[in-house]
């Protein structure tokens, strides 16, 4: 439990409920808590706050997963401009990615985790994942491990080398250079895909779960093997099996920003960057069209993904999150989780885009729970002030 908790930062007039809401789970954390959640309404910055020693409002965590929300802006940025068209098949931009038969999957079903491409034979060594060329030429030649666009499942570390590669042959700049120069530059945001060296300062390193004995024993009982779908998605059957919560500590990682999980952010990034998206901030317009919002976060594939075991809901690029994890949010709510715990989010239809971070790995993974509790209070307080 922690003792003589400071909460840091400030809310907006009608969300002193959540700074006391984000209190309140703290103090039934750890001693050595640290995390960071911020909000925004209709473009306006209504709750800013921190816990933890050493910490501030621009430190900067591995958000891993979230990443895949800045990824697939840039996507959706294209689709928009008519740069790139959802229904045309992968092979019109990238023609290699047809061998061993996948040449009628469409960037549609791309985007909707539906390709069974989720990792290779063989797998991936700790360099290559940090590289979304090589990740991207080596999917090519992989034969998935579904009939393309009969299923779906969770592309957990590869779906931003793919998507990116598409990006790279539409347009002839990668990902990461076309977030920075349209999306994270014009709004100042603290949300990198590749953290520039003179950011290095105030990242906090990724630490390891701590599990209850009982948490522990569950983990343990994992059903799966080192070789099945769900080993091959998080490169478990590596030479060098990938211990996720050590991504973002590695340099290369977060200095090359791969665009599934190479993500570093604060909770203001996080937070900026979806209310930019649905919102005008600082007088620019939104980055999406309500067509385009519409479209991505319209439900594409809904059910039981083969990959992670469980119930999923994807729209296009993004996790579908009113049903995926926050069922209170307006339907067409965009935005991606991470494993060590972060969320982050847009609801169209309150205005609300929220960041949450954290620098502890929650268990289970994904979203960390608490975000339940804090999203719901930030949006009960959004719809009181509307």
């Amino acid at each position: 439990m922690t003792q003589g908790i400071i909460v840091h930062g400030t809310v907006g007039e009608g969300f002193e409920a959540v700074r006391e809401e984000f209190a309140a789970f703290v103090a039934q954390e750890r001693d050595d808590y640290e995390g960071q959640l911020c909000a925004y309404v209709h473009g306006r910055q209504v709750v800013d706050l921190w816990v933890g020693e050493g910490v501030g409002g621009d430190s900067l965590y591995g958000v891993f997963s979230s990443t895949k929300g800045a990824a697939h802006l840039v996507v959706a940025l294209l689709v928009q401009d008519g740069t790139l068209e959802l229904d045309r098949k992968v092979t019109y931009y990238w023609p290699e990615f047809g061998a061993e038969g996948k040449s009628a999957l469409t960037l549609r079903d791309l985007l909707a985790h539906r390709a069974g491409l989720v990792g290779t034979d063989a797998g991936f060594s700790p360099a290559e994942l940090a590289d979304d060329r090589v990740l991207a030429e080596r999917l090519a030649d992989q034969r998935p491990f579904w009939r393309p666009g009969t299923n779906f499942g969770y592309h957990a570390l590869v779906i931003g080398a793919l998507t990116g590669e598409i990006v790279r042959r539409a347009t002839g700049r990668t990902l990461q250079e076309l977030y920075e120069e349209r999306v994270r530059a014009p709004y100042g945001l603290e949300f990198y895909l590749g953290l520039p060296v003179s950011r290095e300062p105030r990242f906090r390193s990724t630490q390891p779960m701590l599990p209850t004995a009982e948490q522990a024993e569950l983990l343990a009982a994992q059903p799966w093997g080192p070789h099945t779908l769900t080993a091959i998605a998080f490169n478990e059957h590596a030479a060098e099996p990938t211990v996720l919560e050590s991504l973002p500590n590695d340099r290369t990682v977060r200095a090359k920003g791969p665009a599934s999980v190479g993500g570093v952010a604060s909770a203001r990034g996080l937070a900026g960057m979806y209310a930019a998206v649905i919102s005008e901030v600082g007088g620019k317009a939104p980055l999406l069209k309500e067509d385009t919002v519409a479209e991505f976060g319209q439900l594409h594939s809904v059910g039981y993904d083969v990959v992670s075991r469980g119930h999923r809901s994807f729209g296009l690029g993004f996790q579908a999150t009113a049903d995926a994890w926050h069922p209170f949010l307006g339907a067409g709510a965009i935005g991606h989780s991470g494993a060590a715990g972060s969320q982050a989010f847009a609801d169209p239809r309150s205005g609300l885009a929220y960041g949450y971070t954290r620098r502890r790995f929650a268990f289970p993974g994904g979203a960390a729970p608490e975000n339940d509790r804090l999203a719901r209070a930030v949006h009960r307080a959004a719809l009181a002030s509307s």
